[in-house]
């Protein structure tokens, strides 16, 4: 369990899924013999092979009064999923959250940074048929426009289902609320629109005595893109503003004492931007 302390505030990485390689149908431009030559990725986020290093994690952020959890995962007993593990899993992710002191009945909020299938999937859980709010006392906080667009989506039915099985159902229990790109959630922490990805991704700042952090979602999904800014991934829904925001947020971060904390970054997880000649790296 991996753990970081920025002035006042705790984040806490929760693990659900581990994986090395398997991941060009992500990012078909890493192939191993462009990675092999990036030696900073190896060992965290890629093996000597030039194979990459994944990860689908939670964070939980505990600020002074609030206990959040961001992003999801996969979720248990999910189904219509395009990757074929991703269906039907029965993993302990709930009980790897309580022994590590967090039972989802201490949660306040969740906080979905984008609503792709490996994001929201524990906002709900399997009972007795039903798809009920996996934290019952939390409050979701969901991008407006984000929830806007895939709710209108109709072409996407493998977002349909997402949106069944793991949205809906907590817009129905009264437990959601839609947000805009640039919501605070209290003095330490507030939503940065990092738009790409999908239409109203977000990503989390946060900003306690005098230290500074930023939790990625996905607007890159692995740190092979902080060499190489212009790689989008398949599952982008704006490739060309996706390479933007990168190019925008690695000017602005590099250098500066911020800790980048990712989304999906395997191994140690977080580190520093900084200028690696023409491009970038972590520097962890």
């Amino acid at each position: 369990m991996s753990q970081w302390r920025i002035g006042d505030v705790t984040v806490t990485k929760i693990v659900e899924l581990e994986v090395t390689g398997g991941s060009r149908f992500l990012l078909p431009q890493a192939t191993p013999d462009v990675i092999q030559p990036i030696a900073w990725l190896v060992p965290h986020f890629a093996d000597e092979n030039g194979r990459l290093r994944m990860s689908i994690h939670s964070f939980i952020v505990e600020a002074p009064g609030r206990r959040i959890i961001v992003d999801t995962c996969l979720g248990n007993d999910k189904r219509n999923r395009r990757i074929p593990h991703w269906n039907d899993r029965q993993g302990p992710f709930l009980a790897d959250l309580a022994a590590a002191g967090f039972p989802a009945e201490s949660i306040d909020t969740v906080l979905c940074t984008h609503l792709h299938v490996d994001h929201v999937g524990w906002n709900t859980r399997l009972e007795n048929g039903r798809w009920v709010p996996s934290f019952p006392r939390a409050r979701y906080l969901m991008g407006r426009a984000e929830y806007q667009h895939w709710h209108g989506n109709t072409r996407r039915e493998d977002m349909q289902h997402v949106l069944a099985d793991s949205v809906t159902p907590i817009l129905d229990a009264g437990l959601a609320q839609l947000v805009e790109t640039d919501h605070r959630i209290c003095d330490e922490l507030s939503l940065i629109p990092t738009l790409g990805h999908t239409p109203g991704h977000v990503s989390l700042r946060i900003v306690s005595r005098g230290e500074e952090a930023l939790i990625t979602g996905d607007f890159m999904h692995h740190p092979c893109q902080i060499a190489h800014p212009e790689w989008d991934t398949t599952a982008d829904s704006d490739p060309a503003q996706g390479i933007r925001t990168r190019r925008e947020m690695f000017e602005n971060l590099a250098g500066t004492p911020v800790l980048v904390i990712g989304t999906h970054f395997a191994g140690a997880t977080a580190g520093r931007i900084v200028r690696d000649g023409e491009t970038f790296r972590l520097d962890v």
